[in-house]
């Protein structure tokens, strides 16, 4: 009889150990559920708000008086959407190298500028050159520029910021370029009206949430403010 009973104990006790284990599984599982479920709210928000920064900037750009637009100057404006506090800034197609259209001599320049050394610039410019001949399309993306022979992670971040595939211009327009790249092609000081950031810009949206959690959007657009009943822009590029 006690032989029974100290088995029976054992079982019960073997019971409860693995209903412990399952319950503590079970915790950790809610638990995990619960920071996922949190995660997922707070990235849907910050990228709403990023968004609604992105359609204010739209605004302001399509303002009928020109002394409401934004300067195309990169500078952040502090705005506020529901919770999450924005800085959303604005600059212009316009005042980038364009790949496509300007020579392989100042995209070697703007190489040399984000530290290549004279033999990565000038394999690079013939890259773009051979990448240019023979027929072919123009480059449709930005990250086609990653893919030229002799390129590394670290000049293509740095250059790709001031490269762009809209502006048709040979030249940056220097009145809205950077003072960095105006600096690496020799541009001269642009002194002009920088509220004239033409029809294709690019908006830099960023979001951040009360508990510190953010997210950034930058947003290529092609302004359309004059057909009315259609939509006033078109997304050219979208990145997360």
């Amino acid at each position: 009889m006690k032989r029974q009973r100290g088995i029976a104990l054992l079982l019960v006790l073997w019971v409860l150990a693995l209903l412990s284990t399952l319950l503590a599984g079970l915790v950790g599982w809610v638990h995990l559920q619960n920071r996922q479920a949190l995660w997922q709210r707070q990235q849907t928000q910050t990228l709403l708000a990023a968004e609604a920064g992105i359609g204010l900037a739209v605004m302001a750009q399509l303002d009928r008086d020109p002394q409401r637009r934004w300067n195309a100057d990169g500078q952040p404006h502090k705005l506020q959407f529901d919770e999450a506090s924005l800085a959303v800034s604005l600059t212009s197609e316009a005042g980038k190298l364009d790949i496509n259209a300007a020579p392989v001599d100042s995209f070697a320049r703007l190489i040399k500028a984000c530290g290549g050394s004279p033999e990565q610039s000038r394999t690079l410019a013939q890259a773009l050159t051979q990448r240019r001949g023979n027929d072919r399309a123009p480059l449709r993306t930005i990250e086609e520029v990653r893919e030229l022979p002799g390129m590394d992670q670290r000049r293509y971040t740095c250059a790709s910021q001031h490269l762009t595939l809209w502006s048709g211009l040979p030249t940056p327009d220097s009145k809205l370029g950077s003072a960095w790249l105006r600096s690496a092609l020799n541009l001269p000081h642009g002194a002009g009206n920088t509220k004239d950031a033409g029809s294709v810009i690019t908006l830099q949206s960023r979001a951040t949430l009360p508990g510190g959690f953010s997210k950034t959007l930058s947003v290529t657009l092609l302004l359309n403010p004059s057909k009315e009943g259609v939509r006033p822009y078109r997304v050219l590029r979208w990145q997360e």
